[in-house]
């Protein structure tokens, strides 16, 4: 028996009533799903990372690496070297008769190689006049968001081995 064609379209119709023009309003009910299923999703992720974190090795310690012979170095005297890698550039500065202290050469701000100023006893940033201390490492003045990451130092003998690098919350 043949179907009506005319038929047919009113039973889809009937069936999926769409209608365009209400299509771009969103229900109160549907928005709210989206929220409660969005926050899921991030409570989710969140608490992966943090799992994760729980079962992850510690940072790999650097190995030691000898950058200068203390006799070479005057005081007041500086000595480059890079460490941990050949990338990583640093500065050495002898503040002592005894005394050694190691940072990274990369400003803090826009990652400008900095320079050691003996006359004012300060690291220089000269890209934007960013200064830190000799002493530990803590930003003077300019535009240095944090302290430069500091290089611990160890002495064997004659040798000065840099052994660590320490972050701005690390420095003692």
């Amino acid at each position: 028996m043949p179907v009506d064609p005319s038929t047919k379209q009113r039973l889809w119709n009937e069936e999926f009533s769409v209608h365009a023009s209400e299509d771009k309003y969103v229900l109160r009910r549907q928005f709210s799903k989206f929220l409660v299923l969005t926050s899921f999703g991030m409570f989710a992720g969140n608490v992966w990372i943090w799992v994760k974190s729980l079962f992850q090795a510690p940072a790999p310690a650097y190995p030691p690496k000898t950058v200068a012979n203390a006799a070479d170095v005057p005081v007041g005297g500086v000595k480059l070297f890079a460490y941990p890698g050949p990338d990583d550039r640093c500065i050495l500065v002898r503040t002592a008769e005894d005394r050694f202290v190691a940072y990274s050469q990369k400003c803090t701000h826009l990652s400008c190689a900095v320079y050691y100023a003996k006359q004012a006893n300060r690291l220089e940033c000269p890209c934007h006049e960013g200064y830190f201390s000799v002493e530990d490492g803590s930003v003077l003045q300019g535009p240095p968001p944090r302290p430069l990451p500091r290089i611990e130092l160890a002495r064997k003998g004659d040798q000065i081995l840099a052994v660590n690098v320490l972050t701005g919350g690390e420095h003692k």
